[in-house]
């Protein structure tokens, strides 16, 4: 299941991947150096925070991905995001974006591999059940949108 199928809505999951950086690009530079590190709310992230779980996050979809192609219904393992979080506000939100691109344009190669039976091997989240490879990269797309949406109501004020 993919816990972001609402935000990717009819949205071609590979489109938005691959647009993604760009997207994020376009942002960090609306939002600007002097409101990166601003929490968004009293307990939630910064637009900095965010840049680096995005980067976090390319690592385990990453992971996923590859371990999903190589092995027989791979058992993917959850990772606790806020422990993951720690750091961030002793990182730099361009390197957590320079990161991510790098990571993200690795990932995508890798995408652009795939064939349609790959798309559709299975693997396991042990909090969200069975999925195929599909179902990865339409969590991923969908992930990415969700924080976009974040960081566009930061750029909006």
């Amino acid at each position: 299941m993919n816990p972001y199928a609402a935000d990717l809505g009819s949205r071609e999951a590979r489109d938005v991947v691959e647009t993604t950086p760009l997207e994020l690009h376009r942002l960090a530079g609306r939002i600007g150096h002097g409101r990166m590190t601003a929490p968004r709310a009293p307990g939630k992230w910064s637009p900095r925070d965010i840049l680096a779980h995005l980067a976090d996050c390319e690592i385990a979809f990453g992971f996923r991905l590859r371990q999903t192609l190589a092995e027989d219904r791979h058992v993917m393992q959850p990772f606790d995001q806020d422990k993951w979080a720690r750091p961030y506000a002793s990182l730099e939100a361009n390197a957590a974006l320079a990161a991510f691109e790098a990571l993200r344009a690795w990932n995508v190669a890798l995408l652009k591999t795939v064939t349609t039976d790959q798309m559709g091997k299975q693997a396991n989240h042990p909090e969200r059940g069975d999925m195929t490879f599909r179902t990865i990269v339409e969590t991923m797309a969908g992930h990415d949108l969700h924080h976009i949406k974040q960081l566009e109501d930061v750029a909006a004020t």
